[in-house]
């Protein structure tokens, strides 16, 4: 999953929220636990049980960003 986003007339309805929960449903099923994600916002994925883990880079990225991690 890369780069969602929600068009704001449909904000606030929980679509993130459930998308976010599929993907880690997903994931789960699949075997896959802890699974981790890279964003620049903060104070958003904490409400869908996410935690901020540290700060990393990527290869090849000038910028520090926010990884997350759901257990």
């Amino acid at each position: 999953m890369c780069a969602v986003y929600t068009e704001e007339a449909y904000r606030c309805r929980g679509i993130a929220g459930k998308l976010l929960d599929l993907a880690v449903e997903d994931q789960r099923a699949k075997g896959i636990s802890p699974i981790y994600l890279v964003t620049d916002h903060t104070n958003f994925y904490e409400r869908y049980g996410w935690e901020f883990y540290c700060m990393a880079q990527g290869d090849d990225e000038p910028e520090m960003t926010r990884l997350y991690i759901h257990k």
